[in-house]
């Protein structure tokens, strides 16, 4: 732990310092390659956390999409992100969080009023925006986060926001399966999980006295967004459940393509 706190301190708290600033000016005036720096930011990050973090399937490169995921804690930001330029979809609560909520929107971050029916469609309207641009949106679809060992209910009403118009959903199913080259166990995974009412320090505290942790990001099949949005919402689930089953055995994954 003292030497990913050393390298904290170092390399990744001065980066995000004389980063920031640019980044805001970057997203503030619209200028392309918004995402080079959160990139460089999340790999830092990510090396700092222990994440050992491996692509599976093909993540869509060209054309809008909407990516739907699982959910088992924040460490799965840090993990996608540092492999794929996507914004996310967040909960509001996140925005006022020091510091965290500033990183946020400098990551194009869409939020949402959970606690608000009517705030859904005024998600959905910013989320198909930004697919639209061009930007990959990511949606953990269950709603909450889990213990990473099953899939919850994929809620449909944002799914739904991907542009009808040659916008693509494309189901990723987020799996941490070892901890120090091991297996990981049940018990582990409150190790790297947040779950009820856990304390983000506690959570930290945890994640940096655990070991290396390998995560595979498998990327499925994409799903045409003209197809209802609770059918979308069931296939996805599907997939996303059947890769992660896969990934949690060690078994081959069902023809979404192998480790890279």
């Amino acid at each position: 732990m003292a030497l990913r706190l050393v390298f904290f301190g170092l390399v990744v708290l001065p980066f995000t310092l004389l980063g920031l600033p640019i980044q805001f000016v970057i997203v503030r005036t619209g200028l392309p390659g918004w995402q080079f720096l959160p990139s460089i930011f999340f790999k830092l990050l990510a090396f700092t956390l222990g994440l050992r973090v491996a692509l599976a399937g093909q993540p869509l490169a060209k054309g809008p999409v909407l990516v739907v995921a699982n959910h088992i804690g924040w460490l799965d930001i840090i993990a996608v992100a540092s492999k794929v330029p996507v914004s996310f979809v967040a909960k509001s609560d996140v925005a006022r969080w020091p510091l965290i909520g500033t990183l946020a929107r400098m990551h194009k971050t869409v939020f949402v009023d959970r606690a608000r029916r009517t705030d859904t469609r005024r998600t959905a309207a910013e989320m198909s925006a930004r697919i639209a641009q061009g930007v990959p949106v990511l949606l953990f679809a269950e709603g909450t986060s889990g213990i990473g060992t099953h899939v919850l209910p994929f809620r449909s009403a944002l799914v739904g926001a991907a542009p009808k118009d040659g916008a693509s959903i494309q189901p990723l199913a987020i799996a941490y399966t070892k901890i120090s080259g091991l297996p990981l166990s049940r018990s582990e995974r409150r190790q790297i999980a947040w779950i009820g009412d856990m304390g983000i320090t506690d959570n930290l505290a945890a994640i940096l006295g655990s070991g290396p942790k390998d995560v595979v990001l498998a990327f499925g099949a994409p799903i045409p967004a003209t197809i209802d949005r609770k059918l979308v919402a069931k296939r996805a689930q599907t997939t996303v459940r059947r890769m992660l089953n896969a990934l949690n055995r060690a078994d081959p994954l069902p023809r979404d393509g192998e480790v890279v």
